[in-house]
């Protein structure tokens, strides 16, 4: 028995043993075979396209789709466009397209659940799971939390998409849709009763017709059973099938599966694809009658959604201080009043030496501006809870939002720094801090009433804004914040390089610049910085030089901003800097092509390949995975993908897999000891040429030798608590960390403010969640759980996702060391006992 634990552990740690497969709609497309992220793709595109010709059509404008009728995000987003006054984004449609499919994908995580895949003739549950999924998105969208409800459609499209591949709908003869699916209020009528015989043995090629003649005579609805370990099944019944399924090799022998063109009924592989298609575009119009086209359009990613978050200081006995940030922030929001820049949402926090918050957020800019000028100063002159109020606006604001932090003192909190550096990962929103000590107005007042800056505050400041991928800058006046402000909320802003360093030395840089990128402008912030720029011809400019060949500079604080010309700017361009302090540079431009990452966990199992988005820091030292989507094109070449030391010289090459035309999994072979970035370089596909172009992530990410991990599930129901069991794992046995938990909404929490790590070098807590008794069904909620090490030299987080219900159902939660468990406890049952 100790040796098998031995065995358990050995192999949980290493990660080197990889579960057999079985089949399902694959991951990785292969031998012509439709993946479940192609299907989707495939539904998103149709759909879209008949909403923008219905919309078209009210308007009384025309619709043209491409004359070949091909379908792709490019064709889609110009045909749409011609039905809106503003040009419609490729980008935020290419990025809904991922967000979706990374959940959909994440789904075969699930490996031993019959409801999410359909098998054994699960059908009630497999409904269940559907149209409590379809609540669930409807409810996000009304409360316009649109990538809850991408998330959510992921899940539910993957389990509706494989109905069609094992169940035997298909085989029955059908020509439409089973859309009693997503309908609950249908009855399922015609289920094959657990006593039915459903199969006849077959073997290899010879399975094609082994579903039974009265079975398909009487329309009687089946599934095929399936088991990775044993070879269990009602008499008579099919199998999933595949060399795996231990089921199939039971009489009757074989299987109905047609995951992919191999498969048993591999020759019905494209009809039943077709059908998951066209059952997938059949939930999404259930969707958009619910909420109307314009939520479902955005909801798609083809209309705007873009949140501007200003966190004020209020602790400041200078009134004039807060009239011009109020300046500021109102120029900034009426400059983009009825622009296609205008933003959807705005939130405000302010923070004070005592307090911070509340939260205010709306969508009317007329009452985000009476609440600005609502704001008054008060008579404190002592840190003010900086962090608390940015910690409050990242938690709360959808990510890859954009926030602005106005102060003119040091933070008080500054213990949450390693908490607020973790929130900006975990949702990369971008923060810019706008250090206003030494705004205009305040070199009128007496001195004395200021509070000062040190370097450490300002090093503070400088270090989250890094992070994030934003930038720290000393305003000293309106005109030039509000300059700074415009650049930084731009729509289609790419980051082409972003860098940060710390000696005392001359030091190059290059970049490359594609066609596609233009309003191209070089950031370089710090005290005492020299720098030359050349372009890809030679031409050079000193950063002296106001207005020179290749652009414009304006000096904004320790802020030099470049704006380059706009001719001849394709190609590499070079940048030397002699600098006699810390600096930061940063290139930055417009374009439709961008770069999404995102960390994710390969799970080889039951159900074939599968990997979902990973939310906690990647371990350091070990191998790690990230899924790579290029938006903006229909083809990409890529070269490279590196991860980049934010602030030295150590690079780390990864593997590159392609998923499809634009979409790769990126195998890394270690996780660097410091904070990085990872950077892609590639080819553009034109039908005439390819251009080289380079890409980067603007938040940096961070390794971490923590492992937290955790179990979600439902919130069955509202006001009853919810306890979520953790766990806390390092090599640091006896340390204790520090536990932190916080919601995106207002719950109600309670964990223990601490664990000591036992034998083993582990710990498990317990979260305690209680929504509301008002919560509405359907309601999604994130919760993120933070481990701490002693003396904050450490930190890493879980985030879970979970869903308030009514009813019971199987949740398609975040996979956890106990399913992991699981697993290799019976497959070591398995072999060690048959």
């Amino acid at each position: 028995m100790i040796s098998l634990v031995v065995v358990a552990v050995f192999l949980l740690q290493g990660a080197l043993f990889q579960p057999p497969q079985a089949a399902a709609f694959k991951i990785f497309p292969a031998n012509g075979s439709l993946t479940h992220q192609q299907i989707t793709e495939a539904a998103f595109l149709r759909k879209i396209a008949e909403v923008c010709r219905d919309v078209a059509t009210a308007r009384g404008k025309d619709f043209a789709l491409p004359i070949n009728n091909k379908l792709t995000a490019t064709t889609i987003q110009r045909a749409c466009s011609d039905s809106y006054s503003s040009l419609l984004k490729l980008s935020t449609f290419n990025l809904a397209v991922v967000q979706t499919s990374l959940s959909n994908a994440a789904v075969d995580r699930n490996q031993f659940s019959t409801a999410h895949h359909f098998d054994n003739e699960d059908f009630k549950n497999g409904r269940d799971l559907i149209t409590q999924g379809i609540a669930a998105v409807k409810v996000s969208i009304k409360k316009g939390k649109y990538l809850s409800a991408r998330s959510s459609l992921g899940a539910v499209c993957h389990t509706l998409q494989d109905f069609y591949s094992h169940s035997n709908w298909v085989e029955l003869g059908s020509t439409a849709p089973f859309n009693t699916l997503i309908k609950p209020e249908l009855p399922l009528n015609n289920l094959a009763s657990p006593n039915t015989k459903t199969c006849k043995s077959c073997d290899g090629e010879n399975c094609t017709d082994n579903i039974l003649q009265e079975v398909l005579q009487q329309k009687i609805l089946t599934s095929g059973y399936f088991n990775l370990f044993l070879p269990t099944k009602p008499a008579g019944k099919c199998s999933h099938g595949s060399a795996l399924d231990r089921t199939s090799y039971r009489e009757p022998t074989g299987g109905i599966n047609k995951d992919d063109i191999s498969s048993n009924h591999g020759f019905l592989h494209k009809r039943a694809a077709e059908m998951a298609i066209n059952a997938t575009m059949e939930l999404l119009e259930d969707i958009r009658l619910a909420t109307g086209n314009v939520a479902f359009l955005r909801l798609m990613g083809l209309t705007q959604t873009s949140v501007l978050a200003f966190v004020f200081d209020t602790t400041s006995s200078l009134s004039n201080y807060i009239a011009e940030v109020k300046r500021v922030s109102i120029s900034i929001i009426d400059s983009r009043r009825g622009t296609s820049e205008e933003p959807t949402e705005y939130i405000l926090v302010p923070f004070n030496g005592q307090d911070f918050g509340p939260l205010i957020k709306t969508g009317d800019a007329d009452i985000f501006k009476e609440k600005i000028n609502s704001l008054s100063a008060s008579d404190s002159l002592n840190p003010g809870m900086c962090l608390s109020g940015l910690l409050l606006t990242l938690t709360r604001a959808p990510p890859s939002s954009d926030v602005f932090v106005f102060t003119d003192g040091a933070a008080k909190d500054t213990e949450l720094k390693r908490a607020v550096e973790a929130m900006m990962q975990s949702t990369q929103s971008k923060v810019t801090f706008l250090l206003t000590n030494s705004i205009s107005t305040r070199s009128q007042q007496n001195v004395s009433l200021s509070r000062s800056l040190s370097q450490s505050d300002i090093q503070l400041y400088r270090d989250l804004a890094h992070v994030s991928g934003g930038q720290t800058i000393e305003v000293t006046n309106s005109t030039q914040a509000t300059a700074v402000i415009t650049d930084l909320i731009t729509a289609d802003l790419v980051t082409v390089l972003q860098v940060e360093r710390s000696p005392l030395k001359a030091e190059n840089f290059s970049f490359v610049l594609d066609p596609t990128l233009s309003n191209v402008t070089v950031y370089i912030t710090g005290d005492s910085t020299a720098f030359t720029i050349y372009s890809p011809i030679g031409v050079s400019q000193s950063g002296s030089v106001a207005d020179g060949p290749l652009g414009s500079i304006l000096t904004v604080g320790n802020l030099k901003r470049v704006k380059l010309n706009s001719d001849n700017q394709t190609g590499e361009w070079k940048i030397s800097i002699d600098s006699t302090s810390s600096f930061s540079l940063k290139v930055i431009g417009q374009s439709s092509v961008d770069v999404l990452f995102y960390f994710v966990e390969i799970v080889e199992g039951g159900h074939g390949d599968s990997w979902g988005q990973s939310f906690t820091r990647p371990f350091i030292g070990r191998n790690a995975t990230f899924y790579v989507s290029v938006t903006g094109r229909d083809s990409v070449t890529v070269t490279d993908v590196l991860l980049v030391e934010a602030s030295g010289s150590d690079v780390v090459s990864g593997t590159i897999k392609s998923v499809s035309a634009t979409d790769f999994l990126v195998n890394i072979d270690r996780i660097p000891e410091g904070a990085f970035v990872v950077q892609l370089k590639g080819l553009l596909n034109d039908s005439s040429s390819a251009s080289r172009f380079q890409r980067q992530s603007h938040t940096q990410h961070k390794g971490s030798r923590i492992t937290v991990t955790a179990q979600s599930q439902n919130i069955t129901q509202a006001g009853v608590p919810l306890s979520l069991n953790f766990t806390v794992a390092s090599n640091a046995t006896g340390s204790n960390y520090t536990i932190r938990a916080r919601t995106d909404q207002d719950f109600g929490v309670s964990f223990p403010s601490s664990l000591t790590l036992g034998t083993g070098g582990s710990a498990q807590g317990s979260v305690t969640l209680i929504a509301p008794s008002d919560t509405e069904s359907g309601t999604d909620v994130t919760l993120t759980i933070e481990a701490e090490a002693p003396g904050s030299t450490d930190l890493n987080y879980v985030t879970l996702r979970l869903t308030v219900s009514t009813a019971n159902a199987i949740f398609s939660g975040s996979y956890s060391l106990s399913i992991c468990l699981t697993f290799f406890c019976f497959f070591i049952c398995h072999f060690v006992c048959f």
